[in-house]
């Protein structure tokens, strides 16, 4: 480590002895306050469940062990992840008069979801990367798609959310910030933390401008570069049948991309959406709790192989129930 960096990290563990974070979140509307507690848990126990379902499932059935299920168990992953790194403080502060976060717990939390934030938008890009080379050379699919290749995707995946991560927080970490801080959101995100700081933010402000964009518009190149070579194949096809089945594989994932992106785009780049904190909540709220419900609803309920998958391990178990009883 260098010495800058060291100086850093050490002026920030004296400063972090007197300094706390009040998450407001919804506290300007105190009769939602069990409302909001009770859909939030609702939706958090549909996310725990519906993502950790999905990975054993994934895990559990042979018919799943294919690329693109690998990366639908990683997306899983994340977005339980994801959510739990929010959701508990979240629900947390509805229900608590003292709404402080530790100092090393706030920037803990803006570490994590960042990771698992970055980790989903390459996830996503990797699995419409799969779809292009399914549809587009189904017979070599099996080839390219290697265990290899599909582990050191998801494996860049992670690196490069750790990476970025760092780079936000290291920087995030040479801000000076006094005393109580009041965040006027529900999570430790950055432009919440940056309107806190008591010193010039530009610097910080600038780096994550600069990463997050490359980060959105690199992994919507791929996607779109990967989606417009399926749509060429898929209208080239003779059969209505086989672009019907072409189009059905995509569809999940298309949804998926549509709700992550669009909330994200809708967030940062609409400019009336940025002057309002409580468009940022809401906007907060569906990427961070409702997004990682959605995904495993989305996987399933459209996926026929999933459904399948589920009826024959539960077909399973209920006759091994009956051998047992015999």
């Amino acid at each position: 480590m260098t010495h800058s960096s060291a100086s850093v990290f050490s002026r920030k563990e004296n400063q972090s002895d007197g300094v706390t974070f009040t998450l407001l979140g919804f506290s300007e509307y105190p009769g939602l306050q069990l409302p909001l507690f009770l859909v939030f848990l609702t939706v958090y126990t549909v996310t725990v469940l519906g993502n950790l379902g999905m990975a054993l499932i994934i895990r559990l059935s042979p018919r799943l062990h294919t690329p693109m299920y690998f990366f639908l168990s990683h997306l899983s992953l994340v977005d339980f992840c994801y959510s739990t790194v929010v959701t508990p403080k979240l629900l947390e502060n509805l229900v608590v008069e003292d709404r402080t976060i530790s100092f090393t717990g706030c920037i803990m939390q803006f570490f994590f979801a960042c990771t698992f934030v970055v980790t989903e938008t390459f996830m996503l890009a990797v699995m419409a990367y799969d779809r292009f080379v399914a549809v587009c050379n189904p017979l070599l699919y099996t080839v390219v798609m290697s265990q290899k290749l599909c582990s050191l995707l998801v494996g860049a995946s992670y690196s490069w959310s750790i990476v970025c991560s760092l780079i936000y927080t290291y920087f995030l970490l040479t801000l000076t910030f006094c005393g109580t801080n009041f965040i006027n959101n529900f999570v430790c995100e950055h432009a919440a933390l940056v309107a806190a700081a008591c010193s010039d933010p530009y610097i910080s402000q600038q780096i994550i401008l600069v990463s997050a964009t490359f980060n959105e518009i690199s992994s919507l190149m791929i996607i779109l570069t990967s989606y417009v070579f399926i749509f060429i194949t898929v209208m080239k096809m003779p059969s209505t049948g086989g672009r019907r089945k072409a189009f059905s594989t995509c569809a999940s994932h298309l949804t998926a991309i549509t709700i992550f992106h669009g909330t994200i785009l809708f967030l940062y780049c609409v400019p009336n959406s940025k002057s309002s904190w409580l468009m940022v909540k809401v906007g907060s709220v569906f990427y961070t709790v409702v997004i990682p419900m959605l995904n495993p609803l989305i996987y399933s309920l459209r996926n026929k192989d999933v459904k399948e998958s589920v009826k024959k391990l539960m077909d399973t178990k209920l006759l091994n129930q009956c051998v047992d009883k015999m």
